[in-house]
């Protein structure tokens, strides 16, 4: 299934998302600052990609990701684990980068930093009750069906 999303640049050097390959779920995005930053261990800095997006339709938002590779290798991931885009924000798109490892991480200008994907989202009517319909798991969580 193929979205037609319009962007726009708001910075000189940004660049439009890319999927690697052709069966990639989601695009890289990339730092569009006009300097290299270096992330200490435990710091979370604001990354800005120099790019807004518009959906065009209010069924589909846009997630911000890890990339794998920075995410597994080098402790380099989004601070809020997944970054979500309101189909009616038209903001810069910035990532919360945080430094997970115990190493100082340095992002150049143009680094794949994450990746977005756009996905459905289904709008809930929530409705009180007093009961709720039981299950076989009722309220066991934290690790109640094993390891």
């Amino acid at each position: 299934m193929e979205i037609k999303i319009k962007i726009k640049k708001l910075r000189d050097n940004a660049k439009i998302p890319q999927y690697a390959t052709s069966g990639s779920a989601a695009a890289d995005l990339c730092f569009a600052g006009d300097a290299e930053v270096v992330i200490s261990p435990g710091e979370t800095y604001l990354i800005p990609t120099g790019l807004s997006i518009s959906m065009g339709r209010d069924d589909v938002a846009a997630f911000i990701y890890a990339r794998s590779g920075l995410a597994s290798k080098r402790g380099i991931a989004p601070a809020n684990c997944v970054g979500v885009i309101d189909s009616d924000y038209r903001g810069e798109i910035k990532v919360a980068l945080r430094n997970y490892s115990s190493e100082p991480f340095t992002v150049c200008p143009g680094d794949r930093i994450a990746q977005m994907a756009i996905a459905p989202v289904y709008k809930a009517c929530f409705e009180e009750a007093e009961t709720l319909d039981g299950t076989d798991r009722d309220d066991g969580g934290f690790g109640s069906t094993g390891i």
